[in-house]
């Protein structure tokens, strides 16, 4: 599966924090935004990711990243000129789907829970058109919507609603199978002249393909585009790092859990940034991930 994320936009929300780069490059505590839904594609078992934004800053995330190998992945970019809708990502990134099932995350989403990485994993293992995600929220028109049967079948999705058919929000974070850029490639711009996402799940759902994963309680969900929800994000983070010791979006430390690169790699990674509390985090996992050394065996007298 390839990844995608999308952190495009011109963020106006966030003015005047945003009239000087990306939003995604704004702090949530102690790391850029973009760190979180990286992070999530990782989970999932991804390790070749495109990185969408606008053209002049490009080269700020490659400044972060780079091709992606110090974190054992491959990490392309490319621009968005202008924020064209969520499904123009997948016109972007035809050539790097070029084929096979992508998951596309939104640059300003944040997930968090020790559930999750089996859900991602047990949805893209299962995948048979598209998979889309539900979190019970308490203002739902201001999301995308869901409606689902008693079985929890999927049934219909409305793009901030008025009336909204139930309280299943649909986070930033979907997964589909390749035949999701012809769906995108035969879309027409919405009212608002945008490619809508919405458009694009509900081509799956007429082929009877999409289903619904609820995020249970154990799983946070966070949409990051106004100040007040950068500050709540912020604190969350501080708050799971001080009570539970662990770093919600720390690509080193999921690079590692994952496989993509060694400890002793990761320690390094850490060492660059040791006089910061993230850079001793991650020294501090790095030694944790080290096999413990195998007892001395001395001969028999």
């Amino acid at each position: 599966m390839k990844g995608i994320v999308l952190a495009g936009g011109n963020g106006t929300r966030l003015q005047p924090l945003t009239l000087v780069g990306s939003k995604q490059l704004a702090p949530v505590y102690d790391k850029p935004m973009v760190y979180y839904p990286l992070s999530v594609l990782m989970l999932a078992g991804i390790d070749e990711v495109l990185l969408i934004t606008r053209p002049a800053e490009i080269e700020l995330f490659r400044r972060l990243f780079g091709c992606g190998g110090r974190l054992g992945m491959r990490i392309d970019y490319a621009g968005q000129e202008e924020p064209r809708g969520i499904a123009d990502a997948f016109r972007i990134g035809a050539d790097h789907i070029a084929g096979e099932d992508c998951a596309l995350v939104l640059g300003d989403n944040l997930f968090h829970g020790a559930e999750l990485p089996a859900v991602l994993r047990k949805s893209a293992r299962e995948l048979r058109g598209c998979v889309l995600f539900g979190q019970q929220v308490t203002e739902p028109q201001r999301f995308g919507v869901a409606e689902v049967d008693s079985q929890g079948r999927l049934l219909s999705i409305e793009e901030k609603p008025e009336r909204p058919r139930s309280h299943l929000a649909i986070p930033g974070l979907y997964f589909f199978d390749d035949t999701v850029t012809d769906i995108a490639r035969a879309l027409r711009p919405s009212a608002r002249g945008e490619l809508e996402i919405t458009d694009v799940l509900r081509a799956y759902l007429a082929q009877g393909r999409a289903d619904l994963v609820r995020l249970g309680a154990g799983v946070t969900w966070l949409d990051v585009g106004t100040h007040e929800s950068l500050l709540d994000a912020g604190r969350f983070v501080r708050d799971v790092q001080r009570r539970q010791g662990t770093h919600p979006g720390c690509v080193e430390e999921v690079a590692l859990r994952m496989g993509f690169i060694s400890a002793d790699a990761c320690y390094a990674l850490g060492a660059e940034m040791g006089d910061s509390p993230y850079g001793q985090y991650v020294m501090e996992r790095a030694r944790a991930h080290r096999p413990a050394p195998a007892p001395a065996v001395f001969p028999e007298e």
